[in-house]
């Protein structure tokens, strides 16, 4: 019997006007976006009003907005999905989906953690100029083109690297890349996420996270970062949490660790596909033992008839299910 498990992303999944149709149609969603901004005080009015733009003070790939409304809107989804009375057997945050991920698992208070997300985005601004690229290839077929500061951010499946650093030393590793034939492509980021370019903001995040509630997981949570369940000392150590902008992504090896754990509808819980898209190459799912279910289009201008059908698609899930237990229980 499959169990439902929500995959939360993070950085790359932001684009303008996400989640603003939605907000404008549901309101447990709106409800908990409003729950943030007021967190947030005058920063999230301001953030609110912004998110609402067509015309914009900041960009939606700069770090003080793509960051905070990942997050909020991660966790709205998640809301949403509860509303439904659809609860997770587990979760698997990519990047900042993880903190979203843990406010949902019960380890970080909702208002506190919404303010050190936007706290730490404050002081991410000054972070060195930089960013993170998407690569075909295998870690190992890309590190010979590494350069200078510019490391393996991230490992999203077999053959899709994300690597990360500062800026001029990341456009001489594209240029080797496609020098050689290999694919790669910007990811929308205006900081070098996953690289050690950001180890200066470490210290004071492991202060920020000492001060703030953290409790042992309610819920199974399948870290990025080690690839595996979040233990109980992990959950409430700030310096499990403290380093994670600087630290490698390793979804797809924490994909196989959740897949390995049972059969699942994955529930892209957030903005965009992308991690919908990165499960749906994974043997599992291929093979139909777990199957994805994204609650977001592609790119925003279709959310609520994205979300009606996701609903219907996860109703027939739960009959299934109802069903195989009715057969076995018979």
């Amino acid at each position: 019997m499959r169990s439902t498990a929500f995959l939360l992303p993070g950085q790359g999944s932001q684009s303008a006007g996400m989640g603003t149709r939605l907000y404008a149609h549901d309101e447990v969603f709106a409800a908990a976006m409003d729950e943030f901004f007021a967190a947030l005080g005058d920063s999230g009015r301001q953030l609110r009003a912004d998110w609402l733009s067509a015309d914009p003070v900041l960009p939606m790939d700069h770090v003080q907005r793509s960051q905070p409304l990942l997050f909020a809107i991660d966790h709205a989804y998640g809301r949403l999905l509860k509303s439904w009375g659809i609860a997770p057997a587990a979760l698997l945050g990519h990047s900042m989906g993880e903190v979203a991920a843990a406010v949902l698992a019960g380890v970080l208070d909702f208002t506190e953690a919404a303010r050190l997300v936007w706290w730490r985005c404050e002081r991410l601004v000054d972070a060195p100029a930089g960013g993170m690229l998407a690569v075909a290839a295998a870690p190992d077929a890309v590190r010979p083109h590494l350069r200078g500061e510019v490391v393996v951010g991230g490992v999203n499946a077999p053959k899709q690297t994300i690597v990360a650093g500062p800026r001029d030393a990341l456009e001489e590793v594209t240029g080797s890349l496609r020098a050689h034939g290999i694919t790669c492509a910007a990811v929308p980021s205006q900081t070098p996420f996953h690289s050690p370019a950001l180890d200066g903001s470490i210290p004071a995040a492991r202060e920020a996270f000492a001060r703030i509630t953290r409790r042992p997981p309610t819920v199974p949570v399948v870290s990025c970062y080690t690839a595996a369940p979040l233990t109980d000392a992990e959950a409430v150590d700030p310096d499990y949490w403290a380093p994670q902008p600087a630290r490698p992504v390793l979804f797809w090896p924490a994909l196989s660790t959740l897949l390995a754990s049972g059969d699942h509808v994955l529930v892209e819980t957030g903005p965009g596909q992308v991690l919908s898209r990165l499960a749906r190459r994974h043997p599992a799912v291929r093979a139909g033992r777990s199957r994805v279910v994204p609650l977001a289009p592609v790119l925003p201008g279709e959310e609520v008839a994205t979300l009606l059908a996701a609903r219907d698609a996860l109703a027939e899930a739960a009959e299934q299910a109802e069903a195989e237990t009715g057969a076995v229980g018979g």
